[in-house]
């Protein structure tokens, strides 16, 4: 941004110090004047963004807490060190740069006897930096780029379970993540709001340096959604994709179930005003100010819609944080209380410095952060020229990363919608003969995914059931395309602890463990509001279609456990 001339210069100055008696010009707040802060800085804007992002890798961290050991650990579903010891004997059994690049994690350089207590422990670090940020609302290039770090060194070694989109695919934010606070950490800066770590007042006091990160964000990622809406299912351009989604969505929530029924034209409503927000709203950030805020209001008001009709991760939650960035501080000043030594009071004396000063000193720190600036932008502009070119291809491919870091990729989510909803029903017995007519077939509940036809849907955004989602995707496929769903066949006839912890109900709890467990193929509906089976409390009604995988003893998978390097379970 241009300096002011000098008359306007000398007009501030004098409007800034005018006697008692004048009346109270933009930033004053005296007792009978509200506190008015001018458009154009985004100290507040930092706060909050540094928070909301905070927020996600919170959840994100506590998610892997949660189930890492369950799903990649040394007893895991599918263990990480059998993946990366089939990383390293794809390079000649050295774990040098070469699978260093090909998955990125510090687990390279842990102990791989104890991969629990790494899973563990780089949760938990995740945990406590991402705590420090969210409540003091502050961190530096080193705090966000740990949190990078860590939790890309969980993605990589994640496999299938943060491979789908929601499903933690990637990194919260990508790059952006230890950028948003401008690369730079404030030394010796006066206006540093009382926190440790924080920035200058300089590296926010620009708006247009501002809404470039937010603009590429928004330019690569929304309308990316959008393009592969168009490009791919009929039902899209038809707009009458969303006569299925609420129903076909990998975990339904409640709200889902009545949004399913809404009357036809609610439905092509929908489909419409999502093809307006993700290909037309984007752009908004380029036409000024207001635009820009309309822009950010519009998305996350979308964002808040999703959220409510659907479990989807942190996914609408993370896609919320670049649209703070729409919002300077005049704008999200309401949220903020006023009063002397409050941030909105801070700010506005600092708006008041940052009117008198012709040009901000130029320090050598200074000189570092813009050619930090200037080397990111070109590292993102280069990184993204395969996404744009993917972007623009009549052959989109969504969901997919250029290079190892994942820093710049390409993303799309429900590019097709299924049409009906199957569910794969894990069910155990404790009778010697599977095949008898009175064998006893128990089911198995998960945490979230439709199962029990009376529970009703659960509600969880943003937090995330790993394994629940990719039993949808299994769903519609078969058990050879998903190895890791026999593993846990395996450990339901052993009654292990740890993956039963990600289950909700085991019917052989506190009872031997069940001789046969076996996979049924149902198709799911919802029930009519109103209807004979919403009214006998049933949320759901299902058809068997026929059987996933057959009867499965322990002794039966002894080989296929051997196969794959998976520890033979033990039962409890």
């Amino acid at each position: 941004m241009a300096a002011p001339e000098e008359p306007l210069r000398r007009r501030k100055v004098a409007s800034a110090s005018q006697g008692p008696g004048s009346p109270p010009g933009p930033g004053r707040d005296p007792a009978d004047c509200p506190a008015r802060l001018r458009a154009g800085t985004f100290w507040l804007t930092r706060i909050v963004l540094l928070r909301a992002l905070a927020f996600i890798y919170f959840v994100a961290f506590l998610v892997a807490f949660h189930q890492n050991k369950q799903l990649i650990g040394d007893r895991g579903l599918l263990p990480c060190k059998v993946y990366l010891k089939s990383v390293q004997q794809h390079f000649q059994g050295q774990a040098g740069w070469g699978a260093l690049s090909y998955a990125p994690t510090i687990l390279w350089l842990l102990d791989w006897s104890h991969m629990d207590f790494n899973l563990d422990a780089l949760a938990l670090l995740g945990l406590g930096i991402s705590s420090f940020i969210l409540v003091t609302g502050c961190a530096n290039m080193v705090l966000m780029a740990a949190l990078w770090v860590l939790y890309m060194s969980l993605v990589n070694v994640g496999q299938i379970w943060m491979g789908v989109p929601a499903s933690g695919n990637g990194v919260p934010g990508d790059l952006p993540v230890p950028s948003l606070d401008s690369v730079s950490t404030a030394q010796g800066d006066p206006h540093i709001l009382d926190c440790s770590v924080g920035l200058s007042v300089a590296d926010f006091q620009n708006h247009a340096r501002s809404s470039k990160g937010d603009s590429h964000c928004f330019l690569s990622f929304l309308p990316q959604q959008g393009l592969i809406k168009i490009r791919g299912d009929q039902c899209w351009r038809d707009l009458t994709c969303m006569d299925f989604h609420y129903e076909t969505q990998p975990v339904p929530n409640p709200m889902a179930y009545y949004l399913h029924h809404s009357p036809w034209w609610v439905h092509r409503f929908e489909t419409l005003g999502n093809h307006f927000l993700e290909l037309v709203v984007p752009f908004f950030v380029f036409l000024g100010r207001r635009m820009c805020v309309l822009h950010g209001a519009l998305q996350i008001l979308f964002q808040v819609v999703l959220i409510v009709s659907g479990n989807l991760s942190f996914l609408n939650w993370l896609t919320i944080v670049p649209s703070v960035a729409c919002f300077d501080d005049a704008a999200l000043g309401l949220l903020f209380p006023s009063g002397p030594g409050s941030l909105k009071d801070r700010v506005l004396k600092m708006q008041k410095e940052g009117a008198r000063e012709a040009r901000p000193t130029l320090t050598y720190g200074c000189m570092m952060r813009q050619a930090a600036h200037l080397a990111l932008g070109v590292l993102v502009a280069w990184l993204s020229v395969p996404v744009v070119l993917n972007l623009l291809s009549p052959t989109q491919v969504m969901n997919s990363s250029f290079n190892p870091l994942r820093i710049v990729n390409t993303y799309g989510a429900f590019g097709s919608i299924t049409k009906e909803r199957t569910e794969v029903i894990l069910q155990g017995t404790a009778s010697p003969n599977a095949s008898a007519p009175d064998a006893v077939w128990e089911d198995y509940e998960f945490k979230c995914k439709p199962g029990d036809l009376r529970r009703r849907p659960c509600l969880i955004s943003p937090y995330h059931h790993r394994l629940d989602w990719l039993m949808w995707f299994a769903a519609f496929q078969t058990y050879e395309h998903n190895e890791w769903v026999i593993h846990l066949a395996g450990k339901l006839l052993a009654n292990d602890a740890e993956v039963l912890s990600l289950l909700a109900h085991n019917p052989f709890a506190d009872r031997a463990p069940p001789r046969w467990v076996r996979g049924e193929h149902y198709r799911y509906k919802f029930s009519r509001p109103g209807g004979l089976h919403a009214a006998d409390g049933k949320w759901w009604i299902r058809k068997r279609i026929g059987p996933y995988f057959p009867p499965l003893s322990l002794r039966d998978l002894k080989g296929y456990f051997r196969a794959r390097e998976w520890p033979h379970p033990e039962p409890a």
